[in-house]
């Protein structure tokens, strides 16, 4: 058995980009998994497709602003397989602008999302890893975070916080848990979501020039993942060798 198979992970941002990618890779090398998104229909659809496939799958719609969804998202893992190994924190969204535009709705978003959508995991999971005795968080930050650059400011605050929170839960967590930080770079995703026109133009031409594909953080992931137990990968930074 490869140290993927059997296991149960859920992931949160699963409806598209890395959390979708990783999900139909660890389903192939025989994780079970929990999907969590805003979009049911995304979801409904992967989770045919991965059983279609032979895998195993199951979903709940999460909003990972909601405490009790990411709640649910952990019940619903333990309800149909019994257990949770794994649970990858891969939703965020990246509203980018200059701090004059004083855009206090999306900075809010950011935080929401990125920040306190990882805290809900944690406060689901925990719990549940502590009475199990075995659990792997997984979070996914940036490599924004590492190099602060204009326009980004807010963003990469979102997730140097989870990186920051990741490494004291890591700490705390003793010698039964395990806690991995992923910063990409640039991936080719949907990522860029409402902002204004000529940034997003500009990180949308960044993407398409050199971009990740999501399968090469999902294989990331999966790295992290199959270690044997007592190997905690800690931190890992992927992106693309064209990226400064």
């Amino acid at each position: 058995m490869s140290g993927i198979e059997g296991k149960v992970v859920a992931i949160t941002g699963a409806g598209s980009g890395i959390g979708e990618a990783t999900a139909l890779l660890l389903a192939g090398r025989g994780a079970k998994v929990v999907l969590g998104a805003r979009r049911p229909e995304r979801l409904e659809a992967l989770a045919t497709r991965i059983e279609e496939a032979g895998g195993q799958a199951a979903w709940a719609r999460t909003d990972v602003k909601r405490r009790e969804d990411l709640a649910g998202l952990v019940k619903l893992a333990r309800d149909r397989y019994d257990k949770l190994d794994v649970l990858v924190s891969n939703a965020g969204v990246g509203l980018i602008s200059h701090l004059d535009d004083l855009r206090v709705e999306d900075w809010e978003e950011m935080i929401d999302v990125n920040l306190k959508g990882v805290l809900y995991g944690i406060a689901a999971a925990l719990p549940v890893f502590r009475e199990q005795g075995f659990g792997h968080f997984v979070n996914t930050v940036s490599t924004a975070g590492l190099s602060v650059v204009p326009l980004m400011s807010v963003y990469a605050g979102t997730k140097n916080a989870v990186r920051t929170i990741s490494e004291g839960l890591r700490q705390e967590a003793g010698d039964s848990l395990r806690v991995t930080v992923v910063s990409p770079g640039f991936v080719r995703t949907d990522f860029a979501g409402p902002m204004d026109p000529v940034v997003q133009a500009q990180i949308l031409d960044q993407m398409d020039k050199i971009g990740l594909s999501p399968d090469a953080v999902a294989r990331t992931i999966a790295f992290a993942i199959e270690q044997p137990d007592g190997v905690d990968v800690g931190d890992i930074v992927i992106r693309p060798t064209a990226q400064n």
